[in-house]
């Protein structure tokens, strides 16, 4: 047991001390103080971000947002496989248009396979396509359907003579199937103008 006595000396002891003892004792009792104060930061710091975590799991729009950027990406995709095509990877290129695509515009692909092979290989050229921006007009979730437009930069290397680059908005319709989003149809959009 201390008595009074004895702690008035500790403390006389201190403050007759060296100043070096003195400074070290008073910052070495501030650390505990500091590291409680950054514990308890910390404590709270993750409690608002886990209830925050745990809002946003079964957050609809959340879950919507994510949906809107599935489909604005297979179609974004897709829109530029329809755009791509050339003599050298034709049969490649057209593989990858009939997985891009569903519903009639996949029947019509797959249709005129042979066809589009022997015309693209006759006349020796190629298209590249590179969509510049994209957003979804329609989507609705239960019917497994969606609309976005798309501004894609097409570029045309014909056999001979300089490549030729033009710009264009398309419209892509979309169906939800087993493999994902896929083009139903694909149209130009319209220019805005009337006559």
């Amino acid at each position: 047991m201390t008595s009074i006595q004895e702690v008035t000396e500790d403390t006389t002891d201190l403050e007759s001390g060296h100043p070096e003892q003195t400074a070290t004792r008073e910052r070495a009792a501030g650390v505990p103080r500091v590291a409680v104060a950054l514990c308890a930061l910390a404590a709270v710091g993750a409690a608002w971000f886990g209830w925050a975590w745990i809002g946003a799991v079964g957050d609809d729009g959340l879950r919507y947002s994510r949906l809107r950027d599935e489909v604005v990406r297979s179609g974004s995709q897709a829109v530029q496989n329809l755009n791509t095509l050339s003599h050298r990877t034709v049969e490649r290129d057209l593989a990858l248009w009939e997985d891009s695509t569903a519903a009639q515009l996949h029947q019509q692909i797959v249709q005129g396979r042979a066809a589009f092979t022997a015309e693209i290989t006759k006349a020796g050229t190629a298209t590249s396509a590179k969509v510049l921006e994209a957003a979804l007009t329609e989507l609705d979730e239960a019917a497994g359907t969606a609309r976005i437009i798309a501004a894609v930069q097409i570029t045309v290397v014909p056999p001979q003579g300089e490549p030729v680059v033009k710009k264009t908005r398309l419209v892509g319709e979309l169906t939800r199937t087993s493999g994902g989003w896929k083009l139903a149809a694909l149209t130009q959009a319209p220019d805005g103008t009337t006559s």
